[in-house]
C-alpha cells in the first residue's frame, strides 16, 4: 500500500534522516508499519526549537510552503504559494492508495478540497483540535470540519476525532491518543496527600496553555498554607518570562523549569506527582492529561473540548475555570473534602484502557 500523509506538521531533514515533532513521529512510525510506501507532503523548514525525532520508516516527502494570513506580506506570499501547493497535493493524492489528512491546519486545509475529487480512493482524516460543534474557531477550523463532515463532498472517508459529541455524521469517528502499551500498567502505590503535593506541567510555554496561570495558582495555594513543589516540562516563547516571575516572587524553592524532556523522564516525573494541571484555552485530545492519568496523577484542567467527558465531569479529575479566586477554592475543597485515593483510581482506571496495544488495532483496522 502507498501511503500518503498531508498535514501542517514540518518535516526536517537532520543527517541525512527525515525527523518531524517526536509525539507525531511515534504515531506515524504505528501507522506506517501496515503500509510499504509512505510519502508526506508538508513543509520542511521551522524557525523554533522542536523536539524531534526520526521515523522509523523514512518517508518520501514532498516540500511544500508553508502559509498564513496574518499579516498583509504573508498573504501575498499564501496567494502564490497556493496554486502551487494545491498542484503537488493533487499529484500526490494521485499516486497513492491512501490518503491520510492531518487536520486543522492551513496544508491539511487546501488536503480537504483536493481529497474531493478522489471520492473512490480510501482516506483517513485525524483531527487533532477540538471538534466540539459549539467552540469558538477560526474560520479555517470550522470550514475544514464542514467539509470533512459533509458525506456528500468527502467519500470513502473515516473521520477521527476527539470525544464523543451529538448530531455527528456517520464518517465521524471518536477516536483517542495513546502513550503506553498495556505491559506499561503498574499497580498503583498509594499516594500521600497529606505531606507535599508534587504537581507536574507538562506542555508548550506558550500563552494558549496559560504556564503563568499555572505558576500562580501554586503560588496561591502556598499563600494557604499548602506544601508544594511545581515541575514543569517544555520549552517556549513565556519561558525566560515565567523564570522571571518565579525569580521576583522567590519560588525558586517550589516551582522548577525543566524544559523538553524525554518520554522516560515524564513517565518517571508522573509516577511522583500527586496532580496534573493544564488550564489551556483550547485543546484537542490533552495528551499530558491522559499520560497523567494513567499513573494516578489526578487532573486539574479547564472545561475545553472532550476534557469534561474524560474527567467524568469532576468524578476522574477537577474542572476549573481561568478565574484564579474560584479555582483555588475548588481544589481546596477537593483537598479537603473529597477521597482524592478513589479519584486516582478511576483516573488510571479509565485512561489504562487506552493502551498503544488497542491504539494500533484500530489503526490496522482502518487500513485494512
Amino acid at each position: 500500500m502507498r501511503f500518503l500523509v498531508i498535514t501542517n506538521a514540518p518535516t526536517l531533514l537532520q543527517d541525512s534522516k527525515h525527523v518531524a515533532y517526536d509525539p507525531y513521529v511515534r504515531e506515524m512510525n504505528i501507522w506506517c508499519k501496515y503500509v510499504d510506501e509512505f510519502t508526506i507532503v508538508s513543509p520542511t523548514t521551522y524557525n523554533a526549537e522542536l523536539l524531534v525525532s526520526s521515523f522509523n520508516k523514512q518517508p518520501k516527502v514532498i516540500s511544500v510552503n508553508g502559509f498564513s494570513f496574518t499579516s498583509f506580506s504573508n498573504s501575498i506570499k499564501s496567494v502564490l504559494y497556493i496554486p502551487q501547493i494545491l498542484f503537488k497535493v493533487f499529484r500526490a493524492c494521485k499516486k497513492t492508495d491512501h490518503i491520510h489528512l492531518r487536520c486543522p491546519g492551513n496544508i491539511g486545509l487546501l488536503g480537504c478540497f483536493v481529497q474531493i475529487l478522489f471520492p473512490k480512493k480510501p482516506k483517513t482524516a485525524k483531527y487533532a483540535g477540538n471538534w466540539d460543534p459549539k467552540a469558538k474557531q477560526p474560520l479555517s477550523y470550522k470550514l475544514q470540519k464542514w467539509i470533512l463532515s459533509n458525506t456528500f463532498l468527502t467519500k470513502n472517508m473515516q473521520v477521527l476525532v476527539y470525544g464523543q459529541w451529538e448530531k455527528q455524521t456517520k464518517n465521524i469517528k471518536p477516536f483517542f491518543t495513546a502513550s503506553f502499551y498495556k505491559n506499561e500498567i503498574e499497580d498503583l502505590k498509594p499516594k500521600d496527600y497529606t505531606k507535599t503535593l508534587h504537581m507536574v506541567f507538562v506542555g508548550s510555554l506558550v500563552e494558549g496553555k496559560h504556564p503563568l496561570f499555572t505558576i500562580k495558582l501554586v503560588e496561591q495555594l502556598i499563600k494557604q498554607g499548602k506544601r508544594i513543589c511545581l515541575n514543569m516540562y517544555g520549552n517556549g516563547v513565556l519561558k525566560q518570562e515565567l523564570q522571571d516571575y518565579i525569580d521576583y516572587k522567590n519560588l525558586k524553592t517550589s516551582v522548577f523549569l525543566h524544559g523538553n524532556q524525554t518520554k522516560e523522564v515524564i513517565k518517571t516525573a508522573l509516577k511522583q506527582a500527586h496532580f496534573s494541571i493544564l488550564p489551556s484555552k483550547s485543546e484537542g485530545w490533552p495528551k499530558a492529561i491522559a499520560e497523567a492519568m494513567f499513573f494516578g496523577v489526578i487532573p486539574i484542567a479547564t472545561k475545553v473540548s472532550c476534557v469534561p467527558y474524560m474527567l467524568d465531569y469532576g468524578k476522574r479529575g477537577i474542572l476549573i475555570d481561568l478565574n484564579l479566586k474560584t479555582a483555588i477554592q475548588l481544589i481546596l475543597h477537593y483537598l479537603a473534602s473529597e477521597n482524592l485515593t478513589e479519584i486516582s483510581d478511576q483516573a488510571a482506571q479509565w485512561s489504562q484502557q487506552y493502551t498503544l496495544d488497542v491504539f494500533e488495532a484500530d489503526i490496522k483496522t482502518l487500513l485494512h
